[in-house]
């Protein structure tokens, strides 16, 4: 178990370190967004319900797609760090395997629900 909080913390620094220089040279530049207007840049615009209720599906559907995608890596240490036993190694297979289908059906209701409050608004 040990092994793994080791690795997730690893990958967690390793993300981390990749991503500091990309905000550094966006807040640098003057063109990193603060606030709302980081996830809806039209906020002078005429507001509708139709956009405040994407927004806000938005923003979960990248929370859940989110740990969806640390479900997948997870179930892989796990899967990698088996050793052979067959229980361990049933558990990462099957923790990959609903983290896939997570992401699927996380994708396809940011797929349909935009769909369907582009036809509302249109």
């Amino acid at each position: 178990m040990n092994k793994i909080k080791t690795i997730a913390k690893g990958c967690a620094a390793t993300v981390f370190s990749a991503t500091l220089p990309a905000v550094s040279t966006f807040a640098a530049a003057g063109k990193a967004k603060t606030g709302l207007d980081s996830v809806n840049p039209n906020t002078d615009k005429n507001v509708t319900l139709e956009s405040q209720i994407q927004l806000i599906l938005n923003a979960v559907y990248v929370v859940v797609g989110m740990v969806a995608v640390i479900m997948i890596i997870l179930g892989g240490v796990s899967y990698a760090t088996s050793q052979g036993d067959a229980s361990k190694v049933k558990k990462g297979k099957d923790t990959i395997l609903y983290g896939i289908i997570g992401l699927i059906v996380v994708l396809l209701a940011f797929a349909i629900t935009n769909f369907v409050l582009t036809q509302l608004g249109a």
